[in-house]
């Protein structure tokens, strides 16, 4: 890769401020003094299942993926370094170099001057860029229960009737039912259940019966190393130059390769498979791990990696119609935009409060946080931003936080305790959270 060098910018190196935006979902993304290095990854698994790995970050300053401001701190305007169009996204980088910031990229970048502050000028960009790529009105999300928080991918048919009737019992507004991960028999194996699932059309019926919308998980362009569909169609992965599937990332103590969306074999299992959910009565979808379907290697149809990941994306929403709600996760946020009603803009939160080995790239309330805060500017503007599931049960760490942070930047609320786990404060908490859902209105800059 080759980085051209765009801009100078003279700085006042003690309050300067750069925004740095990161690849997707789970990449972290904040603003940091001039001076300072953003978070790089401690492994080599870590920088394929959180970072655009095929673009390693330098040692030190910063490395935006689509989108990298920079405030100077002397009152002048912001200056904003970005992508023109979902389709093409560079990576730019600025390093300090004496009172200057030296801003490179490795593709074209628009540059624009706009006031600040940073969030301001953020918000402003985003407006525009939103308008280029198609955004429509931005849909109210439903409220959500969700089983992962909980049972993980240990769900069951009958954790999820326990809950459609609690949900029923405590009278929370909850308009969809999401089954999360765990139905499946493996992840790319989307269309065999697992062994704690006789199917899904008695637990769809159940949450129709109670009132509710049926919504379920998947990780379409994700497949284990150990799935049928591995073993049966490795033709169908996105490959390496050596011939091999292109690593992407891990589930639990599996690899996970990337599923090409442009094999037309891949692509009618696609169709099979939202299809077919569709049809059974699910009208709320979350798609994960999506990443996957942008790591760089050999596609069927030539196109690349943004390119075939957005064909994929295209291919699943016209599989499940236009009045099916999308949410994003673990997706590459810039080549997202236009395609998703609702998008995860942080790694996952948890139950406890810090991450794995202090990487903010992992599963805790501080690292949900910090995305969050950091991408609500996105919010209204591309989508319903999805900070994660409101989680309050007793032996949730810090709950109280969490809960001000999802009251705060929460635009999609969903529960995903069990509900017979909630004391008094969790269960009113929740309801009056899942009550009190502000329309898509963009959050001010």
């Amino acid at each position: 890769m080759v980085f051209d060098q765009v801009a100078a910018l003279p700085i006042d190196a003690e309050r300067a401020r750069v925004f740095e935006h990161g690849w997707q979902s789970w990449s972290p993304t904040g603003t940091y003094p001039a001076a300072a290095t953003s978070p790089r990854p401690d492994s080599a698994d870590r920088r394929q299942g959180s970072y655009r790995p095929e673009t390693p970050a330098p040692d030190t300053g910063f490395q935006g993926e689509g989108l990298l401001a920079v405030d100077p701190g002397d009152g002048g305007p912001v200056r904003v370094f970005a992508a023109s169009a979902p389709e093409a996204v560079p990576s730019i980088r600025a390093t300090l170099a004496g009172g200057e910031l030296l801003v490179s990229a490795d593709g074209p970048v628009d540059q624009l001057a706009l006031d600040g502050p940073l969030d301001a000028a953020l918000a402003g960009w985003a407006t525009g860029f939103a308008g280029k790529a198609g955004v429509g009105p931005v849909r109210p999300a439903p409220t959500v229960w969700c089983s992962w928080y909980h049972y993980f991918r240990d769900v069951t048919e009958a954790d999820i009737a326990e809950n459609v009737a609690a949900l029923g019992g405590a009278d929370l507004p909850v308009d969809v039912v999401q089954i999360d991960a765990g139905w499946e028999a493996e992840v790319g194996d989307w269309l065999l259940l697992s062994d704690r699932f006789a199917s899904l059309d008695e637990p769809i019926r159940r949450i129709r019966g109670a009132g509710r919308r049926a919504g379920i998980w998947v990780a379409p362009f994700a497949v284990a190393a150990g799935s049928v569909l591995a073993r049966e169609h490795p033709e169908w992965l996105i490959g390496a130059p050596d011939g091999a599937p292109t690593p992407a990332g891990q589930w639990y103590d599996q690899p996970l390769y990337g599923l090409d969306a442009t094999h037309p074999g891949a692509a009618g299992y696609l169709r099979r498979v939202f299809g077919g959910l569709a049809e059974s009565g699910i009208d709320y979808f979350k798609i994960d791990f999506l990443y996957a379907g942008a790591v760089t290697g050999s596609r069927h149809g030539g196109l690349d990696a943004v390119a075939g990941y957005r064909a994929g994306l295209q291919l699943i929403r016209d599989a499940i119609g236009p009045d099916s709600y999308l949410l994003g996760c673990g997706a590459p946020v810039l080549p997202s935009v236009g395609l998703f009603d609702a998008m995860r803009v942080s790694p996952d939160t948890a139950p406890h409060y810090e991450p794995d080995r202090g990487d903010v790239t992992q599963p805790g309330q501080r690292s949900a946080t910090l995305a969050t805060v950091a991408r609500a500017w996105q919010h209204g503007r591309f989508w319903v931003n999805d900070p994660d599931c409101l989680i309050v049960r007793p032996a949730v760490e810090r709950r109280a936080e969490w809960a001000a942070l999802v009251a705060r930047y929460g635009g999609l609320r969903a529960s995903s305790d069990r509900i017979a786990d909630l004391d008094e404060w969790g269960l009113a908490t929740t309801r009056r959270l899942l009550s009190e859902v502000p329309p898509p209105t963009p959050f001010a800059g």
